[in-house]
């Protein structure tokens, strides 16, 4: 038997089959490095559209984890995504190195009684080393990015940028000293910030306690008496007992109705609807005597259970029916509600009771109590409070409470002197800052738009920002006061200026070892340099004024100071999003950003949090030395990241599955791109067979879907579309069509060039489409696609090199779609011949077509050439009327099928079954058209 191999234009490639990702994968980093791609990008973007997506920096402190990955991925995707689509996309990756973590750390580490000036030594050694871990995981990911000069927080730079940001806002009259309760962590000794806190359960005591009355007489008259007839007080219900020995009003609602109950011993105000479930629970029985509407109860005195002092009444309509006595006793150092009614009714800071020290232990003087950390104070005080008569009901709840989100301790409210950026105060000019914001948020684009809503909820109802913290790791507040009245230094704006010359030579060390004569002279002896430092989301949330304004002014549009993108985890609309709103619309009266993108978290596929003790925590690290970084990006960017995103090792391994579909797909185009030069062999649109037009057409169609996706961020949409394209169209269709072509045709006729051509269009359109994807993979890729071409993929733009398919085309979309139904169905009924056994491979049958008369002239203009399309040896087209009784209805209406073995036999080179087998006394064992091949002119093909 002679070998006609030699004949065949078999596919022939170098690139590998086995992707061997993570040992490629650094290769490939290794070549973007040399070549300076980064640097290239940035070059040939100029004069380009400017697209920024700014980072929000994560915080300099542990390993990456995989949330940190999704998070830097999809950065990654719409960079390149952007550059790919003629965009100049810098991205200037950052670092959070401030705050409490990291000072906790070298505390932890080194002890905590260590001069402060060496804790912020150590404290920036610290966040320099865990950038350069996180750095190196997140480059492995292969993210693009300005590595070599990222920003820092920290940075000398930044530090005084941040003075310079808080200045502005100094200067425009947002920022204010006040005593207000703020969130205050015993661990950190310090104020925390919304963001800070988290909630979990905790075991409270709960109880009810009786404030005698004073004003006996204003009692008796509220209820229309004349007079009570025996001792009378009024209940309150409260969780934190600890709070007790500050109360300093009582408050009551002053639309709700209030009942004056008999109960024998003496008379109790409640709240009319909760008497029968408060007496049940004092177990008690009483009857109402009188009621009276709560307006009528205001400034009327009771006294404390065990202080000599007393406790007016108050009204207030944040008090509830829900559970308690329907009166709330009001400790004003200690709850934002009791701070602000307390205000209002002309209690003034001085006023203001607050025993509780930083540290959660009472002020030594405090009568009975002093000296004592309050959580351990909570049973002396319930005992007192029994000791004296006053308590009624004492029992253990279990609720959600307020934590540290570091320590997962309980907090508290505490009030005590801060450095606030008011929501509601009058500025030098144009609206509030919560006016501002809100107004910002509604020009500001979401993505998913659910995300509007909740970052509205959030302005519209927060408190003042509280924005100082009492620690040595941090940016600090440069503000000098006078230390009789309290009030800043007049020229405070211009030695913030200084400072922040100082910051930018030697760091925030500059501020601390400063001596106040030297800026101040001989006022120095007048005034107090104070040493709070910033809240670290005033970092972070003033990056758009020190980075994209300063340390890389390049990144900011010429059409204005905002990002037209930020990208986060859905936690930073309390966090990063809300910081940087606030001081946006401070500093420029806007948003620093155009769109807000959300991701959601991690979960396993049980939908389960990630936990280190439930086991299912997949790290990335060993992911991209498993089974490689494009695996990672590609489960990323599989996942609708709008809510929760499972991953699993399964749902990996279901990954890694769909990329060897797009990987194999790739390395048959290429393979079958040898012997290709573009230069020589491309032919026009014009001479390319009638199949080959519509898979570039196609590609085309797909090229604006995927261009669509990409820019509204739907990357589940390109994944899909992108492996369906792989699996249906191509896999499922075309590739298969073209295979006889390709190998059987002679090697440079217009059958195999037309082929060829549009194999080449699909590789150039394929490798920019998975690019932001699969970036080692498409980088793999192109290097092996023939023609001239750039280094990198990545310096290459969107493929232009697709046409469509002219109006009027005969065989147009609508014939190839049913084309592709008939094919399927005769796939179909061939399965079914191979499980009876009745037939081998596709080319062992001879398949004819019973159709309805307008099918049957549409398969007829294929001709002879329907066999390649449907891979048959024989195709045969005839009226659906003649169809025998063992023809086989098909998926395809008004169209049924007969599939036959042949009886002639198989050519050795191409395979197909022909009646002409054996007629070539040269070549007996082919057939006609493989000799015409071989040695005539060579077959001649119109569409398939």
């Amino acid at each position: 038997m002679t070998d006609y191999k030699a004949t065949l234009n078999l596919p022939e490639t170098d690139f590998p089959m086995k992707a061997g990702l993570p040992q490629r994968e650094p290769e490939t980093l290794k070549f973007w490095n040399d070549i300076g791609l980064y640097q290239k990008l940035r070059k040939a973007g100029e004069g380009r559209p400017k697209f920024v997506l700014h980072d929000g920096p994560p915080y300099a402190n542990g390993s990456i984890h995989i949330g940190h990955a999704v998070n830097k991925i999809l950065k990654d995707i719409i960079v390149r995504s952007k550059t790919l689509a003629g965009y100049d996309a810098p991205y200037v990756p950052g670092w959070d190195c401030h705050g409490l973590p990291i000072e906790h750390k070298v505390e932890t580490t080194h002890g905590k009684n260590l001069p402060a000036d060496k804790t912020r030594e150590l404290c920036r050694e610290y966040a320099a080393q865990q950038i350069e871990g996180q750095k190196a995981d997140f480059i492995r990911l292969g993210v693009l990015g300005e590595w070599d000069n990222p920003y820092k927080t920290m940075n000398f730079s930044n530090e005084a940028g941040e003075i310079r940001a808080l200045a502005e806002m100094v200067k425009q009259g947002f920022v204010f000293k006040g005593l207000k309760p703020v969130n205050w962590c015993f661990d950190c000794g310090s104020a925390l910030a919304e963001a800070e806190v988290e909630y979990a359960d905790k075991k409270s005591d709960a109880i009810d306690v009786a404030f005698p009355v004073e004003d006996a007489d204003k009692l008796a008259a509220a209820f229309g008496l004349a007079s009570l007839a025996k001792p009378a007080a009024i209940v309150i219900w409260t969780t934190t007992p600890w709070t007790i020995p500050a109360n300093q009003a009582l408050n009551v609602h002053p639309e709700f109705t209030y009942a004056l109950v008999d109960t024998g011993a003496r008379l109790l105000v409640l709240a009319e609807e909760l008497v029968e479930s408060c007496l049940q629970r004092y177990g008690l029985e009483g009857q109402v005597i009188a009621t009276a509407k709560g307006d009528a109860l205001e400034q009327i005195r009771f006294r404390h259970p065990f202080y000599e002092r007393f406790s007016p009444v108050y009204l207030a309509e944040y008090v509830e029916l829900g559970a308690g006595t329907g009166v709330v006793h009001s400790a004003p150092a200690y709850g934002e509600d009791d701070f602000r009614t307390c205000k209002q009714y002309g209690m003034v800071n001085d006023d203001i009771l607050s025993p509780v020290q930083s540290n959660g232990v009472y002020v030594q003087d405090l009568p009975f109590f002093g000296g004592q950390f309050i959580w351990k104070a909570n049973p002396a005080i319930v005992a007192k409070l029994d000791e004296v008569g006053a308590l009624l009901k004492h029992a253990s709840i279990s609720h959600s409470y307020m934590h540290c989100w570091r320590h997962k301790t309980p907090l508290i409210y505490r009030a005590t002197a801060q450095w606030f950026v008011g929501m509601d105060k009058q500025p030098q000019s144009g609206a509030t800052l919560r006016e501002r914001s809100l107004q910002a948020i509604s020009e500001t684009e979401f993505v998913p738009g659910w995300g509007q809503a909740r970052l509205h909820g959030m302005i519209a109802g927060r408190p003042d920002w509280c924005i100082s913290r009492q620690r040595n790791w941090g940016v600090p507040i440069p503000f000098f006061l006078h230390k009789a009245t309290g009030e800043l230094h007049p020229r405070t704006i211009e030695l913030m200026e200084a400072v922040a010359q100082r910051v930018e030579k030697e760091g925030i060390e500059a501020w601390f070892k400063l001596d106040a004569a030297e800026l101040l002279g001989d006022e120095a002896a007048h005034y107090d340099k104070i040493s709070d430092t910033l809240d670290v989301w005033f970092d972070s949330g003033t990056t758009h004024w020190h980075v994209l304004r300063g340390s890389h002014a390049e990144l900011g549009h010429a059409s204005g100071p905002a990002a037209d993108l930020y990208l986060e985890g859905s936690d930073q609309h309390r966090g990063w999003f809300h910081s940087s709103l606030l001081t946006g619309c401070a500093i420029d009266g806007h948003a620093p950003y155009r769109q807000l993108l959300t991701h959601g978290f991690t979960v396993d596929e049980s939908g389960r949090k990630m936990s280190k003790s439930l086991g299912n925590v997949i790290a990335p690290q060993q992911v991209t030395d498993t089974l490689g970084a494009d695996i990672l990006r590609l489960w990323v960017a599989a996942t609708d990241y709008s809510g929760e995103m499972a991953v699993s090792q399964t749902i990996l391994q279901r990954s890694a599955d769909a990329y060897r579909r797009i990987r194999n797909t790739a390395r048959f185009l290429l393979s079958n791109l040898s012997g290709f030069d573009p230069a020589k062999d491309l032919l026009p649109g014009d001479q390319m067979l009638a199949l080959d037009r519509w898979a570039v057409d196609r590609a085309l169609l797909l090229q604006r879907e995927l261009e669509e996706a990409y820019r509204d961020y739907r990357f589940w949409n390109v994944y899909s579309k992108v492996h369906n394209f792989c699996v249906q169209e191509l896999g499922g269709f075309y590739l298969d069509i073209i295979k006889d072509r390709q190998y059987t045709t002679q090697a440079n006729s217009v059958a195999r060039r037309s082929c060829q051509t549009a194999l080449f269009h699909i590789a150039e359109a394929l490798v920019r489409w998975i690019a932001p994807i699969l970036a080692f993979t498409a980088e793999e890729i192109w290097k092996f696609l023939p023609g001239e071409r750039a280094e990198s993929v990545m310096l290459s733009t969107s493929y232009e090199g697709l046409s469509e398919l002219p109006a009027g085309t005969e065989l147009g979309r609508e014939y190839w779609d049913k084309v592709m139904a008939v094919k399927a169905a005769v796939n179909k009924e061939l399965e079914n011949q191979r499980a009876a056994k009745a037939v081998g491979g596709n080319l062992q049958a001879e398949v004819t077509l019973f159709a309805e008369e307008a099918l049957v002239s549409d398969l007829n203009k294929l001709g002879d050439e329907l066999r390649f399309v449907l891979i048959t040896s024989t195709a045969t087209v005839a009226p659906l009327a003649s169809a025998p009784a063992d023809a086989v209805e098909s998926d395809v209406p008004g169209l049924k099928l007969k599939v036959v073995k042949s009886a002639h036999a198989k050519c050795g080179r191409c395979w197909h079954h022909r009646a002409d087998v054996g007629t070539h006394a040269a070549h007996p064992e082919l057939c006609s058209r493989c000799v015409d091949n071989i040695e005539g002119k060579g077959e001649v093909r119109h569409y398939a």
